[in-house]
């Protein structure tokens, strides 16, 4: 991996003090993100507003796949999940994070840096520390199910009243009966009883893999009943524009067919009669005013 190479080789002296060796620095973040319209945290990551993720939470994966592929971006969706609370829509601003298997020439120097910056030993807590209200926390644990756990109940518990919101984890968590009671989103492989072991951290806030989704910092995190979608911020207002049309679309459509007048291709996808089409070009100009 290239950019890990890259990484490997950077002076530690150019890295935040509460980061590991592999991490973007401020103008790296600006850099790899240079095309986010919004405001940024103090490391750079972009802050999508509160208001467009309330409307994010009202979007369908389908809405979602319906624009970001237009825009060159084929690789942002994951499923084959096991999910808690699915009915429990999942939106928030990615926080990343990715392990490897633990190599110890690597994770040796990993951990003295650690040490000698204060930090404790529990590499899966360093990250938690960094979880603001509106994140939510994607990890890279390559699949891993045993000792591949990234959190039991009680860390669950501190990242639910941090955020508010859940987490996504290609690898498992624990605890799951202390996990399930909590009103949080949760995308996992899998769940086992060890803890985490075996596996070294390598990186806070890079880009990761989600099984055939590539995840930035500051992506909008997006999960329902089918899996999740990581948005781009330069994407996300378009996605949620092209939604409203959707939506009024797909109820113009539906009060249609409800009247038994018509048959289903004469109104979808497209009115074929030029005075139907008329009509729901007003309908959609109409609707479109009043939001």
């Amino acid at each position: 991996m290239k950019f890990f190479a890259n990484l490997l080789a950077a002076p530690l002296l150019l890295l935040p003090a509460h980061a590991q060796v592999f991490t973007f620095t401020h103008d790296e973040m600006l850099k790899y993100s240079s095309h986010n319209p919004f405001d940024r945290f103090e490391d750079g990551r972009p802050k999508v507003p509160d208001a467009i993720l309330e409307k994010v939470e009202g979007l369908s994966a389908e809405e979602v796949w319906a624009v970001l592929p237009g825009g060159g971006f084929r690789n942002q969706y994951e499923g084959n999940w096991r999910i808690l609370h699915p009915n429990r829509k999942l939106v928030g601003r990615a926080v990343t994070v990715q392990f490897m298997p633990a190599r110890p020439d690597i994770a040796d120097i990993l951990e003295a840096d650690a040490k000698a910056k204060g930090l404790r030993d529990n590499g899966n807590q360093r990250v938690l520390d960094l979880l603001k209200p509106g994140d939510v926390l994607v990890a890279d644990l390559f699949g891993k199910i045993e000792e591949g756990t990234v959190v039991g109940d009680n860390l669950a518990t501190y990242i639910y009243a941090i955020t508010g919101t859940g987490l996504v984890v290609d690898g498992a968590i624990r605890d799951l009966e202390g996990i399930q009671p909590i009103d949080m989103s949760v995308y996992c492989r899998g769940v086992h009883p060890t803890p985490i072991r075996n596996v070294m951290l390598t990186g806070i806030n890079v880009p990761i893999r989600i099984g055939g989704a590539t995840v930035m910092p500051g992506d909008v995190v997006f999960g329902d009943s089918e899996g999740v979608y990581f948005i781009p911020p330069q994407m996300v207002k378009q996605v949620v524009d092209k939604a409203n049309e959707t939506h009024i679309h797909d109820e113009w459509t539906q009060m249609k067919f409800k009247t038994g007048k018509y048959k289903s291709t004469d109104i979808y996808p497209n009115p074929r009669d030029p005075a139907l089409k008329k009509e729901y070009e007003e309908y959609l100009k109409q609707k479109l005013g009043q939001q």
